[in-house]
């Protein structure tokens, strides 16, 4: 496994690798968890005492994704990155959560990253996904220098374009996955009285070329309530729940569900 290359989110300066973990030249020190990840995420950088998704949420969708409900979406972002761009180069997952989906790229050639504001996620990322290098982090401060990366993709997670284009190499891919109108509808009208589809209206990534677009839209089949309760979990609309829910769902022997997914990929040019 290659020696991870990371900024001081301090000072911007190189960090140094050693056995207990990162110091900088000047003499700011990170320390690399039991688990194997380092915690880039000065005090300065927070917006709350444990920001990101919490151990409950982060469980959840551990235990969902586990079950293969996104297995096509998998697939198709496996077989963009093998179609483009070299693959020997290192990859970023920005906003990597518990890492289901940084180690579907890791080859043995190429060096993966996965950077997370939510430290519970990223200490399961780290224990499970040895030959990936985790951090906690926040990704309006990525501690990566410019253009080093050949491959960045962002699931489901914040976009940050000024950022996402520092860190690319000239001719470097990103690929962004978000909800596409009819995403979780299903859920939705379980929840709301009247369910509104996902706005898709927000504007595309400037500074970058897009060179792929579609929608992957399949139905997930759910035989039981626990499956649907992690993935209702994992969602905003978790804060929506009540116990009547719940006790709805509970009693559910099936129900279907819609994934339906926007893929864009840009190229930096």
């Amino acid at each position: 496994m290659s020696l991870p290359h990371y900024l001081c989110p301090i000072c911007r300066s190189a960090l140094n690798s050693q056995a207990a973990g990162f110091h900088c030249s000047n003499n700011h020190h990170f320390d690399r968890a039991k688990e194997g990840y380092v915690n880039l995420l000065p005090v300065q950088h927070k917006h709350s005492k444990d920001p990101g998704d919490n151990k409950a949420m982060v469980l959840a969708r551990r235990a969902f994704l586990e079950q293969g409900y996104y297995q096509p979406l998998i697939d198709k972002l496996t077989s963009l990155y093998q179609a483009h761009g070299d693959t020997n180069l290192p990859v970023l997952d920005a906003g990597c959560g518990e890492g289901y989906y940084t180690h579907q790229h890791k080859t043995d050639n190429n060096s993966v990253y996965g950077v997370d504001i939510a430290k519970n996620a990223v200490k399961i990322a780290a224990k499970r996904y040895k030959s990936c290098h985790f951090s906690v982090g926040t990704l309006s401060h990525l501690p990566f220098e410019d253009e080093f990366f050949g491959w960045l993709f962002s699931i489901y997670a914040p976009i940050l374009e000024p950022e996402f284009t520092r860190v690319l190499k000239s001719g470097a891919y990103l690929l962004t996955v978000t909800p596409a109108e009819d995403h979780l509808f299903e859920l939705k009208s379980l929840i709301y009285r009247e369910p509104q589809k996902h706005d898709t209206g927000k504007s595309q990534i400037k500074a970058l070329r897009l060179v792929h677009e579609e929608k992957l839209n399949y139905q997930m089949d759910f035989n039981g309530p626990d499956d649907v309760i992690n993935l209702l979990a994992m969602t905003p609309f978790a804060f929506k729940t009540s116990e009547a829910l719940l006790e709805q769902i509970n009693a559910m022997t099936i129900f279907s569900c819609q994934a339906d997914f926007h893929i864009r990929l840009y190229q930096k040019t």
